[in-house]
């Protein structure tokens, strides 16, 4: 599986606002034979929740962090799949998404800094990271499947792309425009071979 900086893409409509559309996002395949992984390894996966500003640029993340953050992806796609198709969704994923929004206590702890006296604020040593982020993603994901934007969630009408994006017009189809030229241009080689092919009788 190919990571994203060998395919790189532009972020989805909606993806930068909402990190669990971006995490969602952040595998798949976006043609045939050209699958994608941005969390491929507990340092890929690191790197890009720092690049979202989910966790500081002192975490180490382990292989069973990135597990935990893979498998919520996939009971995301299940929930974002669900919606735009009008299934139903798994209840292991609604459950998923219920624990990963309780499993951090939510209460700012007091701290004392000298330079900036009292501050509150919440804890997150080593063993807790993942679970903000999670708590955090999940939160999103919540609002968003629950919310004003909920019928503006789609999913990519391009072959072969898995992405999920919020449509800026209600006539939009594609993720990208790098998706649509595809679609287009696809239409017009299947079109161009019609007329060239020999008519049967």
């Amino acid at each position: 599986m190919r990571t994203m900086s060998e395919t790189p893409l532009a972020a989805a409509p909606g993806a930068q606002e909402h990190p669990s559309l971006a995490l969602v996002n952040s595998a798949g395949g976006v043609a045939v034979g050209k699958d994608y992984d941005e969390m491929s390894t507990p340092e890929a996966a690191a790197a890009w929740l720092m690049a979202r500003d989910l966790i500081g640029q002192d975490a180490v993340l382990h292989e069973h962090c990135q597990g935990r953050l893979a498998a919520l992806r996939a009971d995301l796609r299940n929930l974002f799949t669900a919606h735009t198709t009008g299934d139903v969704p798994t209840t292991s994923a609604v459950h998923a998404l219920n624990f990963a929004l309780t499993c951090v206590p939510g209460a700012l702890l007091l701290r004392f800094d000298p330079p900036g006296g009292f501050t509150r604020r919440a804890d997150h040593p080593t063993t807790q990271v993942v679970e903000h982020v999670m708590a955090v993603i999940a939160e999103d994901a919540a609002s968003l499947l629950s919310g004003d934007q909920a019928s503006q969630l789609a999913s990519c009408e391009a072959d072969s792309c898995q992405r999920f994006f919020l449509r800026t017009h209600a006539r939009r189809q594609w993720c990208s425009t790098r998706c649509g030229d595809r679609v287009r241009a696809a239409r017009a080689y299947l079109r161009k071979r019609s007329i060239h092919s020999p008519q049967t009788a």
